[in-house]
């Protein structure tokens, strides 16, 4: 099958009841594209019918249920009888140091961090490959490349998350589907609220670190979430589109500066790298 015009895509999105996932689900509603969007509660999307009719398909989802995963997706598509754009956008931070942190506490965060995208590629592959084209989008954060200390387990899961695609995008490519991770800097969404962030039992010498810590974050410059969809589609709308997009100014400068640290780092440990090689065989 041919893909489909630039414009009137079809797309499934998780996470669209709050944060990016909703705005981009509206503004995908408002240009003319169909979208499957799904939540864990069905209400906090259900005015979504109301508003834009049989544009839309509302759907329970938690990704970290995989028979709940397969039967969304396998409902989406058959609904619209296609799938242009799958894209994964749910998760959420777990505050906490590293020694602070529960092994339960860094299960649950990687099950949908990490995991729960997983079901969801896993589960729209098949039909992608059948359609000859699709477009999977992840959403990751400027955190997959650098680290920040008490949300440490968040930004492992966006490193992981950042590896797994980087990976798919050289396996699905000879199928003629596409992979793009969007790694937004901090934004004025809701992901900063309680129902997106977890907490894990505090330990009484990190209190005053994290206090420091978290006043820091409120004072960071936050862009404007409702800036973020025309650049949104001209990624999905592009031939050749990015692996990786910066969404906003933050990303870039931040990252070039861990890496030319990074780098610096190992070329100055070069010659104690390079007297481990040995004799070559």
């Amino acid at each position: 099958m041919a893909q489909q015009n630039q414009k009137n895509k079809v797309w499934f999105i998780t996470g669209a009841s709050r944060g990016f996932g909703r705005v981009w689900t509206e503004a995908a509603l408002q240009r003319g594209d169909k979208v499957a969007a799904t939540a864990r509660k069905p209400e906090s999307i259900a005015d979504l019918k109301e508003k834009y009719g049989d544009n839309v398909l509302t759907l329970q989802l938690d990704v970290t249920q995989p028979g709940q995963v397969q039967e969304a997706v396998k409902q989406a598509h058959a609904h619209f009888g296609r799938l242009d754009v799958v894209l994964n956008n749910a998760g959420y931070s777990l505050v906490g140091t590293i020694e602070e942190a529960s092994a339960d506490d860094i299960r649950a965060a990687y099950e949908t961090n990490i995991i729960g995208p997983v079901s969801v590629i896993q589960a729209a592959l098949p039909l992608l490959r059948e359609q000859g084209y699709g477009h999977i989008l992840g959403t990751s954060s400027n955190l997959g490349h650098i680290t920040s200390p008490v949300i440490g387990y968040y930004c492992s899961s966006k490193w992981a998350f950042e590896a797994i695609h980087e990976s798919l995008a050289a396996e699905v490519k000879q199928f003629g589907i596409k992979v793009t991770i969007i790694e937004p800097g901090a934004y004025a969404t809701e992901f900063g609220s309680q129902e997106s962030l977890k907490f894990a039992a505090g330990m009484e010498v990190y209190t005053d670190f994290k206090t420091q810590f978290i006043n820091g974050l409120r004072t960071l410059e936050r862009g404007d979430p409702a800036a973020t969809p025309q650049a949104l589609f001209q990624v999905v709308d592009a031939e050749n589109p990015p692996l990786r997009f910066f969404l906003g100014s933050h990303g870039l400068p931040s990252v070039r500066t861990a890496y030319n640290a990074r780098l610096a780092e190992w070329e100055a440990w070069v010659d104690v790298s390079d007297s481990a090689q040995g004799e070559s065989k």
